[in-house]
């Protein structure tokens, strides 16, 4: 089959969650005898690792995209005239629609896959791609159930903010869905999400006044988030650590929300019982104030920003917190975590579609009391954090290593 995939980003190197997912989507459908041709967008900095995607795609074709806040500004500007979600309006750029409309009209395309929300925009033809030719598949991924993840940040933002939010996540959840009922397929990466896009679908019939006899068709399939295992070897972690660490894209909203909370509200409890502990927060472009809270913490808090290397910093750390309160799909770096034999404390929303046993693979919590006891007693427990240590690991050879997980993918593509 002929696919032609396209991404909001260059997948490579696979170092943060959505490379990862798309990255080891693409190895498992050029393992299986497709032909890649990917379409992506691309940010100065990524430029570099272009050539390394033609590992298993056999052409690739880039369209420059930059940010800025003016620029977003306009963007959301415009969204409230077309009332199309903001991150459609956003990524909607001619360059990248001319360059997909060149691909189809010089290839035979078997198969659109349009990985994330908004790039499902450049798959949905308004007409089949030339005269005489069929209508690709059309299958949608989507690494997360989005309306969900605008909605829940609602509740998170202050008071004054909360009514355009809210409008947000509507006009998404009615987007999502349409893009839902547009494809062919989507791809869900948790049953949970699978549910959330059905609702979607359900409110985008509602909103279109379309006919709907309650028996909407399922196009929805799930096939979870995968990660290398033989890659992601256990760590050999320091005995008697009192050091804990996170990580993050730290511009995506969800990710400081999480960091945010945990440094302001569960730290501080932390910091009563084990004066010593520290903290260090890895990831891109962290927010002003996480420079700040930095630089206040006299020493109990580092901000590394993007490490190439993560594993120096593991070896060192007693526990990993990923506390998430806003998001949707599957945090990859659980995972990873699980496969590196890293002890992990999280939330319910963190570990929501990853079957995982709280208490035996994982610490879960949800208030700043209880996110903080559970992170003391694992510091203090080296017995405790041996065991989820290995369960963990177990768990992300057994459900989790993108050889396996993705065989469900068979079912669309074919074997």
């Amino acid at each position: 089959m002929n696919i032609l995939f396209l991404t909001q980003i260059i997948p490579y190197p696979p170092d943060a969650g959505p490379k990862v997912k798309t990255w080891h989507v693409l190895r498992y459908l050029a393992s299986r005898g497709h032909t890649l041709i990917l379409a992506s967008f691309v940010r100065p900095e990524e430029q570099q690792h272009v050539s390394s995607l033609r590992q298993v795609c056999s052409e690739v074709y880039t369209v420059p995209i930059h940010r800025s806040q003016v620029s977003n500004i306009r963007y959301w500007l415009r969204s409230q005239i077309t009332r199309r979600p903001y991150l459609v309006e956003r990524d909607d750029q001619t360059a990248m629609r001319d360059c997909i409309a060149n691909i189809l009209a010089t290839h035979t395309i078997d198969c659109i896959h349009a990985d994330q929300f908004s790039m499902a925009q450049f798959a949905l033809l308004k007409d089949s791609p030339g005269t005489g030719r069929r209508q690709p598949l059309l299958v949608f991924d989507d690494h997360n159930a989005v309306w969900t993840i605008v909605e829940r940040m609602a509740g998170n933002v202050p008071w004054y903010l909360r009514p355009v939010v809210k409008l947000e996540a509507r006009r998404v959840k009615i987007y999502e869905g349409s893009i839902v009922n547009g494809f062919d397929q989507t791809l869900a990466v948790t049953e949970i999400d699978r549910q959330y896009l059905q609702e979607a679908q359900k409110a985008h019939l509602a909103d279109s006044r379309l006919p709907n006899d309650g028996q909407l068709r399922d196009k929805v399939t799930v096939v979870p988030i995968a990660v290398d295992t033989e890659k992601l070897q256990p760590v050999s972690r320091k005995t008697g650590s009192q050091k804990l660490f996170t990580m993050g894209t730290l511009h995506y909203p969800p990710n400081a929300d999480g960091i945010r909370w945990f440094v302001q509200e569960v730290f501080p409890l932390i910091q009563k019982e084990i004066p010593d502990v520290r903290l260090t927060v890895a990831g891109r472009n962290p927010p002003p104030d996480f420079l700040q809270i930095e630089k206040e913490s006299k020493g109990a808090i580092t901000v590394t920003g993007y490490l190439t290397d993560l594993r120096p910093s593991l070896e060192e750390t007693a526990v990993m917190i990923v506390p998430v309160r806003a998001g949707s799909g599957m945090r990859v770096r659980i995972l990873e975590a699980f496969a590196q034999a890293m002890p992990v404390v999280t939330t319910t929303v963190g570990l929501e579609g990853i079957e995982a046993r709280p208490g035996f693979d994982v610490l879960v919590a949800d208030t700043p009391e209880e996110f903080a006891t559970s992170v003391i007693g694992l510091v203090k427990d080296e017995k405790l954090q041996a065991q989820l240590a290995v369960n963990g690991r177990q768990l992300a050879e057994s459900q989790y290593d993108w050889k396996v997980v993705l065989q469900r993918m068979d079912s669309i593509y074919g074997s």
